[in-house]
């Protein structure tokens, strides 16, 4: 079955936000399981639902201060222009555009992917990332742009041929797909949906507590090495980072909308004392908990 066109629609949104302003999109273009937006964008923070495609964002001038993550900011980056934003699909995406950006959005249909590691592939799943630099992704996404601003018709196999380059680039460079004994190929299968959310429940469920290996492997039923490989082959870090950026945004929640004195939000969150997290959020987030409380 062809791909169909994609379109607003299947983006997180962003592009229908009042401070969001497109100059030219691919719409209309006919091309399939791909959408390129160019924008002016002004400052903002927002939450966002998972979209069904996966986004590459394009900074063409900066640098800009970016804080992103899932359900709170837990990861922040001065982004240059030539940086990248890279998110999954169906994934939840907190937000802080920091100042104003020009951009290009990308959005890729999972099926582009498969197609560029082999159709009996799974899903492919796009790696979190915040300001890396790729210069061939970089210059494919520039190229895309200059077919959508020409607008010409005898573009249209040339666009065809970029999309499945730039595919096979994010794909093997950018997602849970890589190179293995020299052969492309799938990475060591990382958590099955069940497995992750059994691992995930159980940190959120003991946030506050000191959480061994042992433990977490056991609630996915694996091995404590076979774990820690496949959990960050899923997650895209390891456990304890994972865990770290639990309490980070549950710190952070309780900040904003709690009354609780900070060294008790500091205890229920995991963290040894009130100066742990003090460090922890100024490490991650550039900020402290007195100014957290403050934004409530």
């Amino acid at each position: 079955m062809p791909m169909r066109e994609l379109g607003v629609d299947d983006t997180l949104g962003i592009l229908g936000l009042p401070w969001v302003r497109p100059r030219r999109t691919s719409a209309g273009l006919g091309w399939q399981g791909l959408y390129l937006s160019t924008q002016d964008e002004l400052p903002y923070r927002k939450a966002f639902d998972g979209a069904p495609s996966h986004l590459l964002i394009l900074h063409l001038d900066g640098p800009v201060t970016v804080r992103r993550g899932r359900r709170g900011l837990t990861e922040v980056s001065r982004v240059p222009p030539g940086g990248l934003f890279l998110h999954p699909a169906e994934t939840t995406l907190d937000v802080e555009l920091g100042g104003p950006l020009k951009t290009v959005h990308v959005y890729v249909a999972d099926d582009i992917l498969r197609a560029a590691v082999g159709e009996d592939h799974g899903p492919v799943r796009l790696n979190e990332e915040l300001g890396v630099t790729d210069p061939l992704l970089e210059q494919l996404v520039l190229a895309l742009d200059g077919v959508v601003r020409e607008g010409a018709p005898a573009g249209r196999t040339y666009a065809d041929q970029l999309v499945l380059t730039l595919a096979g680039q994010l794909a093997w460079r950018h997602s849970n797909v890589g190179r293995v004994n020299g052969e492309q190929r799938p990475r060591a299968t990382g958590l099955t949906d069940r497995q992750f959310m059994a691992v995930r429940d159980l940190m959120e469920a003991r946030l506050a507590e000191p959480l061994p290996l042992t433990e977490l492997a056991a609630a996915a039923g694996l091995g404590v090495s076979r774990f820690a490989r496949a959990f960050k082959d899923r997650a895209g870090r390891p456990p304890h980072r994972y865990l770290m950026r639990l309490r980070v945004e549950r710190a952070a929640r309780l900040l904003r909308t709690g009354t609780q004195p900070i060294a008790e939000i500091a205890a229920v969150c995991g963290f040894s004392h009130q100066e742990h997290l003090t460090r922890v959020l100024r490490a991650q987030l550039g900020t402290t908990p007195a100014a957290l409380r403050r934004e409530g």
